[in-house]
């Protein structure tokens, strides 16, 4: 182990390093965001608008932003450099368990969240709308994680399954092609014991 922190406040829920300053950031189940700097071992800026824990945060690859979800049903957008909120999505309808930027967020604007209302959504933050709604899971779903560099999503459920998602028709929809979202048909749905299985679920404009 090379270092440890204590946030001394409350149990560390969530995680994410920053892509290129030597920075933690941590969700705390006080509704706290931490920004550490582990190179001294050190909070450098906090951040309080979420009303309960906060369970998944995200840095942008390249502008200075973070993203959390919480407890509240909320997913907020921070400026770091600004040192504040600068808008709340709205929609998921239970506690948002992961929250990520698109790897390519230059090019797409995505943010990925994935929720105890059992269903994913795919946000523009740019626009503040939701693009799509992603539903097949029949329990929480507890993680979720855009493939670094194809159409892909996971997700992976407390209903034993672990779901491939398609996002080819939305990313040619986003540059100006295809008017809608592809069918998701190349989606893998395997339960717990690894074996097919279980509803695929589908994918609805939100």
């Amino acid at each position: 182990m090379l270092t440890k922190f204590e946030s001394k406040s409350a149990r560390v829920k969530g995680l994410a390093f920053h892509p290129v300053r030597p920075w933690i950031c941590a969700s705390l189940h006080n509704g706290v965001i931490q920004l550490w700097d582990y190179r001294v071992g050190t909070v450098i800026d906090r951040f309080e608008e979420h009303d309960g824990p906060v369970r998944g945060v995200d840095f942008h690859l390249h502008e200075p932003l973070i993203v959390s979800g919480g407890d509240d049903y909320k997913i907020k957008v921070w400026d770091y450099k600004l040192r504040r909120c600068l808008f709340t999505l709205l929609g998921h309808l239970d506690y948002i368990r992961t929250v990520q930027f698109h790897p390519n967020a230059t090019q797409f604007p995505w943010i990925l969240s994935a929720s105890d209302d059992q269903t994913l959504r795919l946000w523009d933050f740019q626009k503040r709308t939701c693009l799509s709604l992603l539903t097949g899971h029949n329990h929480y779903v507890m993680c979720a994680a855009f493939h670094p560099s194809e159409d892909l999503i996971v997700s992976a459920s407390l209903d034993q399954t672990v779901r491939v998602w398609d996002t080819t028709g939305l990313r040619k929809k986003q540059m100006g092609g295809s008017t809608g979202l592809d069918s998701p048909g190349g989606m893998m749905d395997t339960n717990g014991m690894g074996r097919p299985g279980g509803n695929p679920g589908g994918v609805a404009g939100a």
